[in-house]
């Protein structure tokens, strides 16, 4: 019922900022818990940032403070603007739906396929 289309990546220099979208098509975005994953070159998936349907957020400790997540249901469009970007936050990063708010990974049912980040120092 969903198809996701994230975008936004590139290659920046530390202290820079990007900005992510992702795309969604299907009846049950305005209303799916949807959310930023990023998996670095041979670590596991890591959760990034979260969004609720009432537009309630969960993020990481590693981006406090610099990521912030957020959706135009009216654009069917999630965004995560990245802010302060450090040369840690180097990954692909995937948008995903369908998930739990503080869920993991698992609990999520549909996938983007991946934009990369680099961040240069």
């Amino acid at each position: 019922q969903v198809q996701l289309v994230d975008s936004g990546g590139g290659s920046v220099q530390a202290g820079g900022s990007l900005r992510l979208a992702c795309a969604a098509s299907g009846r049950a975005f305005s209303t799916s818990v949807m959310g930023w994953f990023r998996q670095a070159l041979g670590t596991e998936r890591e959760f990034v940032a979260a969004i609720g349907w009432s537009g309630d957020t969960n993020y990481a400790d590693s981006v406090k403070g610099r990521f912030t997540i957020s959706r135009d249901s009216a654009k069917n469009t999630m965004y995560l603007q990245m802010n302060s970007l450090k040369p840690e936050d180097t990954a692909v990063y995937y948008c995903a739906a369908g998930g739990s708010l503080y869920g993991s990974s698992r609990t999520y049912d549909y996938w983007g396929s991946g934009t990369q980040v680099t961040v240069s120092s």
